[in-house]
């Protein structure tokens, strides 16, 4: 499963993706609760600072950008100072907001939240005003919106539904968007309000509710498995869905479609603020479908970036940089430092990405001693990852002849790995590592002084690049060999 989700995100590409929703603005006012005053029971607030961010149909465009996506906005803003901070917050993800139409009469949605600290540090939100208008709009505008839609339709890869219920995506405009979407051969992906009416999305692709809004939508609580199974297959038939995501908290997300009926399972987690989760798991589910992920992959992803999102204040985005390193720490707590050369390969090139220099060892390792440990931190030395080409057992046997190794493969990676001068660990079969030398490309080549005069293996393909080859000192009589013939000498005494 790791390297199948490692590989999915690396692969993301920038599908495009068109948001229509209820677009809003979350504005956040900071401030100090150093006192209550003495005119009601309530905290002061000695305001700080004030944030602005995209929330709503918002939040999914941000979270779809920072996921590397093309975003086109379809939806409305009042005219008024929030809309212009909208608009040009949205323009600054790099979303298209040709679609964001102003109505007149008509403020744009707002959360106002205010948030104290106490000592300076501790967020707690106090308080939380909302502006909105949730009357139906003039006919001529939903005209003018379905207009847009179906003028956008062919150029866009994938359609997101993100409904909150303020009369944007009432049952007539979902109709439409969902049945000219299933004519061009797109999916529609719909994140939906809390009601107990689904009828609107019938025909998506996918719905995404929470417990609750399943709960409010099939008329039972999802406590259990057998809940959000049972659940799950009455939204799909009554609603004809490809597929259900119901997302619950702590424990994953069920996925129902033909072929899969599970739990997928997430790691538990310190929720500091729910706000935005719903909306990140729309823009990955979006991302890594448009990127052709199976629903799985795409499900497993999300629980990914839902959890971290759930980690930050506020409706954060989540970048895919988090994503690779909570995959990479979470398969680095499982099964340690071990790498097949596939998976190897693409941790390198998001280390490359972040400007780390990856330096290259190889040998046995069979029996460690001093001058292993010396000379790992010497390549420790030389850059910020080192990877150890680790010679298998059987060319162990081809190099050092039939009674070596002393320890099998799977036992001195593990002895490895519990050094922290060693990052990766991969075992390769060939008696000379040049293969594999040609596949890490590797900013820096260590190898023993002793090889000055043998000539190192991969020297002119790492030098063709520009990198390096480094002769590290010896610890003047430490070897494998020299241990393992004193151990014999020992033996024969006794």
């Amino acid at each position: 499963m790791y390297e199948k989700l490692l590989k999915a995100v690396t692969n993301l590409g920038s599908p495009k993706v068109l948001v229509v929703g209820d677009f809003m603005l979350d504005v956040s006012i900071y401030g100090d609760a150093l006192r209550i005053s003495p005119e009601a029971p309530v905290p002061v607030l000695k305001v700080t600072k004030t944030e602005y961010n995209c929330g709503g149909a918002g939040s999914v465009v941000t979270n779809l950008a920072a996921l590397g996506a093309e975003v086109v906005c379809l939806g409305i803003i009042g005219k008024d100072q929030n809309g212009k901070i909208l608009k040009q917050d949205l323009t600054k993800a790099g979303a298209d907001i040709a679609g964001l139409f102003t109505v007149k009469d008509r403020p744009t949605i707002s959360k106002q939240r205010l948030i104290g600290l106490a000592q300076h540090r501790h967020q707690q939100q106090l308080m939380r005003f909302d502006k909105e208008s949730t009357e139906p709009l003039p006919t001529e505008m939903y005209d003018k919106i379905l207009q847009f839609y179906k003028d956008n339709l062919k150029q866009v890869d994938i359609i997101c539904l993100q409904d909150y219920n303020k009369s944007l995506l009432n049952s007539s405009l979902c109709k439409q968007i969902i049945q000219s979407a299933a004519k061009a051969g797109k999916k529609v992906l719909v994140d939906p309000c809390l009601t107990s009416d689904y009828s609107k999305y019938a025909g998506a692709t996918v719905v995404t509710p929470n417990r609750n809004e399943t709960a409010e939508a099939v008329g039972f609580q999802i406590k259990t498995k057998e809940d959000a199974a049972k659940a799950a297959g009455e939204l799909a038939e009554k609603l004809s869905l490809e597929a259900v995501v119901i997302t619950l908290d702590r424990e994953g997300a069920y996925l129902k479609t033909q072929e899969v009926s599970e739990i997928i399972p997430t790691r538990p987690r310190s929720v500091y603020d729910v706000t935005g989760a719903g909306d990140m798991v729309l823009a990955t589910l979006a991302v890594t479908l448009g990127a052709g992920c199976d629903y799985k992959t795409s499900v497993q992803l999300c629980n990914i970036t839902g959890g971290i999102e759930v980690e930050k204040f506020g409706a954060a985005a989540v970048t895919v940089d988090e994503i690779i390193n909570e995959i990479v720490g979470q398969n680095r707590n499982t099964t340690g430092k071990v790498r097949s050369v596939d998976s190897l390969i693409t941790e390198l090139d998001w280390h490359r990405s972040q400007k780390d220099t990856i330096v290259f060892t190889n040998g046995c390792f069979d029996v460690l001693h001093r001058g292993h440990i010396e000379f790992l931190k010497f390549c420790k030395a030389q850059g910020n990852k080192v990877v150890v080409g680790l010679n298998s057992d059987s060319s162990v046997r081809t190099i050092k002849g039939p009674e070596r190794p002393i320890h099998n493969q799977n036992d001195r990676a593990a002895v490895l790995g519990a050094l922290e001068t060693v990052d990766y660990i991969t075992v390769f079969d060939e008696p000379d590592p040049l293969d594999l030398i040609k596949k890490v490309k590797p900013d820096v080549l260590v190898k023993g002084q002793d090889w000055e005069h043998k000539g190192v293996v991969g020297t002119e393909f790492v030098e063709s690049y520009g990198g390096r080859v480094v002769l590290a000192p010896l610890v003047e009589g430490k070897s494998s060999t020299s241990v393992i013939e004193k151990m014999k000498s020992v033996w024969k005494k006794v």
